[in-house]
C-alpha cells in the first residue's frame, strides 16, 4: 500500500534520490535538469527541504513500503496566498496508473486547503499529453496562459488550475 509522507530534514537524502530519478526519467517535465541538480551539495538539498517544509511550502514523497515512488511539492503564491502552485510532480514508471499521482495531488490539496488557498495551479509542457489528461481527470482545466519551456523554447508550457474545495 502506498503512503504519502511529508519531505522533512530526516528524509532529505531520500528526497534527493527521488528528485534525481525524476529528472532522469522525465527530463522535459521539469524546469531544472539532472545535470544541474547532480551538482548540488548536501547543504543545498537541506536548504531546499527547509523551503519545502514550512508555512508557505510543502513537499511529499509517495512511499511503497521502503521504496519512494513519487514526489510532489507546492508553494503558496508570493503575491496571492489564496493560490498554491503544484510543482515537481512525478510518479515512478513502475507505479503509474496505480493511483499514486492522485494520492500526491490529494496531499497537496489538503496542505493548500489547510493554508486557506482556494486555487491550485500548475504548469505542464505541451508535449506531455499523458500528464495533461491526468490533470484533467483530477479537475484541472487550462487557463489559457502559456509560456516557453525554460529548457527548450520550442516547447510551450500550459498553465492549468482547479478550485480547492
Amino acid at each position: 500500500m502506498t503512503a504519502i509522507e511529508p519531505i522533512t530534514p530526516l528524509n532529505t537524502f531520500l528526497f534527493k534520490a527521488v528528485r534525481l530519478r525524476a529528472l532522469q526519467d522525465a527530463p522535459h517535465a521539469f524546469s531544472s535538469t539532472h545535470a544541474k541538480e547532480i551538482q548540488l551539495t548536501d547543504s543545498d538539498w537541506i536548504k531546499r527541504v527547509e523551503r519545502w517544509n514550512g508555512e508557505s511550502g510543502a513537499g511529499f514523497l509517495a512511499m511503497d513500503e521502503d521504496t519512494a515512488c513519487g514526489i510532489a511539492g507546492s508553494f503558496l503564491d508570493e503575491n496571492d496566498a489564496t493560490r498554491a502552485q503544484l510543482i515537481s510532480m512525478w510518479t515512478a514508471p513502475t507505479h503509474r496508473q496505480r493511483g499514486v499521482g492522485r494520492l500526491l495531488v490529494n496531499g497537496i490539496l489538503n496542505w493548500a486547503r489547510g493554508r486557506n488557498a482556494r486555487v491550485l495551479q500548475l504548469m505542464v509542457t505541451s508535449n506531455n499529453e499523458p500528464a495533461i489528461q491526468f490533470y484533467q481527470r483530477l479537475g484541472f482545466a487550462a487557463t489559457g496562459r502559456t509560456e516557453p519551456y525554460p529548457n527548450d523554447p520550442a516547447v510551450i508550457e500550459y498553465e492549468m488550475s482547479r478550485a480547492i474545495p
